[in-house]
């Protein structure tokens, strides 16, 4: 009998992941060991070549456009995920705090975030021209910011955390709203006030938000491929050239498909492990604590 009631309690179950299942069978696992496969051959977008081992791996690890795009794809993430979670941070702190204008506030921090990536491309291109942007007005200059090798990608990082903060926003607002407000009266009976509730019940209560968002931004920042193949071109000299516009020019323009699979392959162990380690450094801090 116990064992015929577990089959009547799982057999929803699976109908009700039967979906999800067949979706990431069909759209992720199937297509992942298909390029995996494919880096394995010496194939274009034409045809399929034959079977050539790690020699696309080999190449890679010799390949120094492919460091120099990780290095790039790094220092992009180096300029945006810390900047973006405590601006996100900051950004909910001043909503919940004035609650008047809270909510004036958080569309106004949000709404760049519902942009397509063609309209933040262009608004940051028209702000940044060199004889007639807004940026160049104000700081009383005429610099091509874009084809600065020193400044183009922190132009493009800036880009990015005015367009993408809000939804960072919206996840520690979502957190500060979740905090009981019983402690913040309890802690100001014992005279507790401003960085004082901060430091001890606000940051404590929003920690795990606040390592989910860093590892939600790791990961986009280490995918980012539009704003710098709108924006530059993946100049000057390529050093705004990311990853995935190496491996996109690898297999659409080289029209090769098989050492283009080899880089995505890769890439995606690095984004795997750099995820893991970050996921582990959060636990072994939040042990500490």
């Amino acid at each position: 009998m116990r064992t015929l009631h577990r089959r009547r309690e799982t057999l929803p179950a699976m109908l009700l992941l039967a979906p999800f299942l067949a979706a990431f069978l069909l759209f992720f696992l199937v297509p992942a060991l298909q390029t995996f496969w494919l880096s394995l051959t010496d194939s274009s977008l034409t045809r399929t070549s034959a079977f050539v081992g790690l020699a696309n791996y080999v190449t890679l690890v010799q390949d120094p456009s492919f460091w120099a795009a990780l290095g790039n794809t790094f220092y992009f993430s180096l300029l945006t995920v810390l900047p973006l979670t405590v601006l996100g941070l900051v950004m909910a702190l001043l909503v919940d705090r004035f609650t008047r204008a809270g909510p004036w506030l958080q569309g106004a921090f949000f709404l760049p975030f519902v942009l397509p990536i063609s309209v933040m491309t262009l608004i940051a291109d028209w702000m940044l021209q060199p004889s007639s942007g807004v940026v160049n007005y104000l700081l009383g200059m005429q610099r091509a910011w874009f084809a600065d090798v020193h400044w183009a990608m922190p132009m493009v990082a800036i880009g990015t955390i005015w367009w993408t903060v809000g939804f960072n926003m919206l996840m520690f607002l979502a957190g500060l709203r979740n905090i009981p407000r019983e402690l913040y009266e309890a802690a100001a009976l014992d005279g507790a006030r401003g960085w004082a509730l901060f430091r001890h019940i606000t940051w404590p209560q929003l920690r795990p938000v606040a390592w989910t968002a860093l590892v939600l931004q790791l990961i986009a920042s280490l995918k980012i491929f539009g704003q710098t193949y709108i924006m530059t071109t993946g100049g000057p000299y390529n050093t705004t050239r990311v990853t995935l516009h190496y491996m996109y020019e690898t297999a659409f323009t080289q029209s090769d498909a098989g050492y283009a699979a080899a880089i995505a392959t890769a890439f995606v162990i690095v984004v795997v492990l750099l995820s893991l380690l970050q996921g582990a450094i959060a636990r072994r801090l939040g042990g500490a604590k």
